[in-house]
């Protein structure tokens, strides 16, 4: 029995006891040996294919409670004629141990995902070389560069079509002066042979490749039906005409033209196409290719890729920003949209920080680069639109599924019509020229392109109004929502609370804003900026703080010198003695310091509702969206704010567990729920939404966490999301509709004899044309 060896990574051992059980629980599986090593975090596993797979292997590390950390390739490939094609090399790629690979007809390009180590490069292009393909690494060229290579490209398909054109015009000419009964200039049946055979041979050679690549490795894709269909025809023709048989029919007019639609339809499909990933390329431009730096007093010029980060980048009017940093000297005005989707002006001063590709509208500034060149905040926007335009919608799946058993069984209906015809008519040549018709109509071009080209322009369109796809599932997943659940605290408010007053037990008030503000010194969270900043404003000093701990939902313990071990967060969890009288304050936080004995004091937090939350709030319920807000705050606080808001469906004092439960609730209701949230807390239930909204200003974890960013950090872009995933489910709907629109027509017009096989060509090429053109008319939704 054969035995494969692998060596595979290993995270989340904490020491030699958990290598141990690893091993142990590996060492049950059936045919599989493993010896699993702490220092390195590695284990190297001896498995028999034929009894265990390496999914089940990877599947028991996780079950034991350990992970194997995953990488991602990014691949271009060369030489899909149609989506049966991406469908037949993702079969192969996922083939191989432990890869889950997701190829895109539409953009050309494949995503492999596998546990890190166990792929090689080289291994991954030599797969793909023996399914038939051409593929390559990514190339990061600049937009210049890019648009010379689709030009050179195009330039050389637009030749091959051109030739082709030359060699198929006399018969077009031909059909048009029968079609006046001028029979008088048929072209004679020599000539037709010496101009279809190069059309058939040479210029329609690479279908023959397609085709043969296609069968060698099980499948069958739009060039084996092209391939088929026309050298029937020839075959056909080229008996008769070498056999002088003068009572029969030739049909070299339809091999030829057959073939230079096919090409007029791949020409015309590429030039649309191009124009879907118009998104990337726009922010590409945005970037400037030089930038002015002030080196020892002196300022010069030099090419961005030179920045490094600590230069400071002088930027006058008018000018882009090159690098991400901070704004040392000046003042101006940045039109940031390109970031936001926020037109009007941000004012910049010294301390603000500035991105790469806003431009400076109005004043000078002096930037010193935090970040430059594939490291900036817009390079992560391109990586993160260019993997969302590349990733597969569910939608597609039956579109893939179609497409892996088009061909066969158009093959078995063209046999089908060949036979009957045959059989029915007595006339063979009729019946094969019926059968080629059916071949040529059938063609998955558009098929393949329904949703993809919809996806690209959808995340474009997205990218370009601050609203940040992750990948296609989160786009078509938003336009299906019924229920939006919210965050309170910097999301439905400004994130910006200030303390509105201070209850002391002992009556020294600045002593309890000094502990507080001392334990939350370290925090993000609003509420504790706030404390802070309110002990900064009162010039309260800060105490060393010890064996610092936080409780996620809750608050925060600590241990001050002279003060013990103290309790800093909700009030029914820092203590359990009673609120002084008139406490808890109407309408405002409540954040509770004590220590093991006593509630030593308390502090009123209050926030202020986001300009345009109501409004978003009103616009997502007239939309058929139910808004409901979910909050750790007290209900006294979130009774104000969702009145304030405009919803009445909210809960109070719930924990970030709790909040995933109430989202797990509402869906086992039935419901198909989205979050929108900011903070670390919000983690777990924007991870078990349907499909997460995170703010663009919040934490990292959050926007790392969500499937949709808004870069602006604004309420109403949730609205605008949900418009354009809609939007996009509305043109793949559309596209799917004229795919199969011309195939279920096509197919039986063309095998009852109603359907000439040029008329079939011409509408093969007019299918995929329809189909994109269809997804480039998003670039007017607004």
């Amino acid at each position: 029995m054969s035995q494969t060896v692998i060596t595979l990574p290993i995270a989340g051992m904490h020491c030699a006891a958990c290598a141990a059980r690893l091993e142990k629980v590996l060492g049950k599986l059936d045919g599989v040996s493993a010896s699993v090593s702490f220092a390195s975090e590695q284990a190297q596993i001896s498995y028999a294919p034929s009894q265990s797979s390496l999914q089940q292997i990877q599947d028991a590390i996780v079950k034991a409670g350990f992970a194997v950390p995953q990488q991602q390739m990014s691949l271009e490939i060369e030489g899909m004629s149609c989506a049966a094609c991406a469908v037949r090399l993702e079969k192969v790629l996922n083939r191989l141990p432990g890869v889950s690979a997701q190829v895109n007809f539409a953009t050309h390009s494949a995503q492999l995902q596998y546990a890190a180590g166990t792929l090689q490069l080289a291994d991954a292009l030599a797969v793909v070389r023996k399914a038939g393909f051409t593929a390559s690494p990514p190339q990061h060229a600049s937009h210049d560069e890019l648009q010379q290579q689709h030009a050179r490209q195009y330039r050389r398909e637009l030749g091959w079509f051109g030739l082709s054109l030359l060699l198929t015009l006399p018969f077009l000419l031909e059909m048009l002066a029968m079609l006046f009964g001028w029979h008088q200039l048929m072209l004679p049946r020599s000539l037709q042979l010496a101009l279809a055979t190069p059309v058939q041979f040479i210029i329609g050679w690479r279908f023959y490749r397609g085709a043969w690549h296609a069968l060698r490795t099980g499948g069958a894709n739009m060039d084996v039906l092209v391939a088929l269909g026309t050298s029937m025809a020839w075959l056909l023709s080229t008996v008769v005409t070498l056999s002088g048989w003068q009572q029969q029919h030739v049909y070299f007019e339809a091999s030829a033209a057959v073939i230079t639609l096919v090409l007029l339809g791949k020409l015309l499909e590429a030039r649309a196409r191009g124009k879907t990933s118009g998104a990337i390329a726009s922010l590409i431009r945005l970037a400037p290719r030089q930038a002015r730096i002030e080196r020892d007093g002196q300022l010069q010029d030099i090419a961005v890729e030179q920045l490094q980060v600590g230069d400071v980048v002088v930027v006058r009017h008018g000018e882009s920003l090159p690098v991400d940093g901070v704004v040392v000297e000046g003042q101006a005005a940045l039109d940031e949209s390109m970031l936001t989707g926020e037109s009007l002006p941000v004012s910049k001063s010294v301390g603000d920080k500035v991105f790469a590709a806003t431009r400076n509208q109005q004043g000078m500034l002096k930037v010193r680069a935090s970040s430059v060149g594939s490291q900036t905040q817009l390079a992560e926007i391109i990586r993160l639109v260019g993997l969302a335009q590349g990733s597969k919608a569910p939608i597609q799946r039956l579109a893939d599924r179609i497409a892996g058993v088009f061909v066969p069984v158009v093959a078995a209906i063209a046999l089908l019509t060949l036979l009957l015809n045959g059989w029915w008519l007595g006339d063979w040549s009729q019946a094969l020229i019926r059968a080629v018709a059916v071949l040529v109509i059938a063609c998955p071009c558009a098929l393949g392109l329904a949703t993809p080209t919809a996806i690209m322009m959808g995340v474009g369109k997205g990218a370009g109004r601050g609203v940040l796809f992750r990948n296609a599932a989160a786009l078509e997943t938003a336009g299906r929502i019924d229920t939006l659940v919210v965050d309170k605290t910097g999301t439905l408010t400004a994130g910006k609370p200030v303390v509105t007053a201070i209850w002391a037990a002992d009556g020294a008030e600045d002593r309890v804003l000094q502990l507080a503000a001392s334990m939350e010194s370290g925090s993000e969270h609003p509420l504790a900026r706030a404390i802070v900043q309110q002990a900064a404003e009162r010039g309260v000093s800060l105490l060393s703080v010890q064996s610092f701990r936080a409780e996620v939902g809750q608050g925060v313990m600590a241990t001050i010198d002279g003060h013990g071990s103290l309790r800093l967060g909700r009030p029914d969890w820092a203590s359990t003695a009673a609120l002084p009288a008139g406490w808890p304050l109407p309408g405002q936080s409540m954040i509770a310091l004590a220590d093991a004995k006593r509630l030593l004091g308390l502090l009123a937090i209050a926030d202020t509702l986001r300009p345009g939350a109501a409004q978003a709030v009103k616009t997502l319920q007239q939309m058929g969206v139910q808004v409901i807000m979910l909050t750790g705050d007290n209900p006294s606080t979130a009774a104000a704010i969702a009145a304030e808001a405009g919803i009445a469906d909210y809960r109070a004092g719930l924990r970030p567990q709790d909040k995933a439960a109430e989202i797990a609730q509402l869906q086992a209701a039935g419901h198909k729920v989205a979050m929108l949230g900011d903070g670390v807390n919000d983690a777990p239930a924007l991870a078990a939404a349907d499909v997460s909204f995170a703010m663009g200003a919040g934490s990292d974890v959050a926007i790392e966490t969500a499937d949709i960013t808004l870069m602006q950090g604004d309420v109403l872009h949730v609205a605008d999301a949900i418009r354009l995933s809609r939007a996009t489910l509305g043109k793949i709907r559309q596209n799917l509709f004229f795919a199969f629109f011309y195939n279920v027509l096509g197919i039986p017009l063309a095998a009852l004899g109603l359907l000439n096989p040029v008329v079939a060509g011409a509408a093969m090429a007019m299918s995929s044309v329809s189909v994109v053109s269809n997804s480039l008319l998003l670039r007017r939704w607004k």
